[in-house]
């Protein structure tokens, strides 16, 4: 759905952008869909990674732990940045080969920039474990979650992404990491880790969560159309993107409370409310990592096929979202979980 919505706004980084004539209205949903959702879902990704990292440490070691770290993300990384990446440029979109460039082989990992990431953040995560400078999991240390603690990690991601951007601003990245979003994904994943010695998921309570839901979701649209008024009126759009100015350190604050406010409050809200499997759903969650690796080869594809069909954006962007989402488990389930060597990794 993100990326679709990147497909047919312009807004954002993606292959393909559908050549679509936005009203105001479809800017400014488009607009907020993005911002919010680059706002947190990356970022409870990892939130969630630290917990299960710390945990997988424990039950494997250092040597079990990093291979089977390896095999679970570099693989298929590396699979994606050899077949896939060129199977869109090349064959879907029609372009042109202008021969081997070491840079542009090494930031072809597109979506899998994720797992180059996670791999990295448990690599290092492993040595220090393994050389006891740091160890989360059996030093003692607690983390009780209350809302001084979440605050101040709301200042403490602010300050960074601020700082990240006056160097790396928003749109720019180095061999495909966006450098400007990280300091959420680093810090969420360090307090991940720290929640699974001290159980915190478990001990805050359904009303806390959901408290923190509705904050993220209802306080985040205020603030963040105040904010986009704001930068209307001071004349300058893309002045939040980075550098030393009052935009980007607002930007920053906002961005950093949804992240922990969504984090905290899906976390908590699922436990609560769809802590459960039917069979179906099994075999989703069996197809997610597959549907995340081969979602941008079947989702171009269509949007490429769909080309010609004149709808409103928006709708065009449900319909599409209706069609590929089916369309992408299906293909994992059925065709590529089923071929040998890709079965191994997924």
């Amino acid at each position: 759905m993100q990326h679709l919505a990147v497909t047919y706004s312009g807004i954002g980084s993606w292959y393909y952008y559908a050549n679509t004539h936005l009203d105001t209205i479809s800017t400014i949903s488009f607009a907020f869909y993005l911002t919010f959702q680059q706002g947190y879902f990356m970022g409870v990704l990892f939130f969630i990674a630290g917990f299960f990292e710390a945990g997988s440490y424990a039950r494997k070691g250092f040597g079990k732990f990093i291979k089977d770290r390896f095999t679970r993300l570099v693989i298929p990384t590396l699979i994606y940045m050899v077949a896939i990446t060129p199977f869109i440029e090349y064959v879907e979109l029609g372009n042109k080969w202008t021969g081997f460039d070491v840079i542009g082989f090494l930031s072809g990992t597109g979506v899998m920039w994720f797992t180059v990431a996670l791999f990295a953040f448990s690599l290092v995560y492993g040595l220090l474990r393994l050389s006891r400078r740091a160890n989360p999991t059996s030093d003692g240390r607690q983390v009780t979650f209350s809302f001084s603690l979440a605050v101040i990690l709301i200042i403490i991601i602010s300050v960074c992404a601020f700082s990240i951007r006056i160097v790396q601003p928003i749109g720019t990245s180095i061999l495909n990491m966006q450098l400007c979003f990280f300091a959420s994904y680093i810090i969420l994943f360090i307090v991940g880790i720290l929640a699974y010695k001290s159980n915190m998921f478990d001990r805050i309570s359904y009303r806390t969560g959901k408290r923190w839901l509705v904050g993220g979701i209802v306080l985040g649209f205020i603030f963040w159309l105040a904010l986009m008024i704001a930068f209307t009126m001071s004349g300058s759009l893309t002045a939040f993107y980075g550098g030393l100015t009052w935009q980007s350190a607002g930007y920053s604050l906002w961005e950093s409370f949804v992240a922990v406010a969504m984090s905290i409050g899906l976390i908590v809200v699922f436990r609560e409310r769809f802590n459960r499997q039917s069979k179906m759903t099994s075999k989703l969650a069996e197809n997610s990592f597959a549907v995340y690796m081969f979602h941008p080869l079947i989702i171009i594809g269509i949007t490429v096929v769909f080309s010609g069909v004149v709808l409103y954006p928006l709708g065009k962007w449900l319909l599409l979202c209706l069609i590929c989402i089916p369309v992408c488990f299906a293909a994992t389930y059925f065709i590529f979980r089923r071929i040998p060597l890709l079965k191994k990794f997924l």
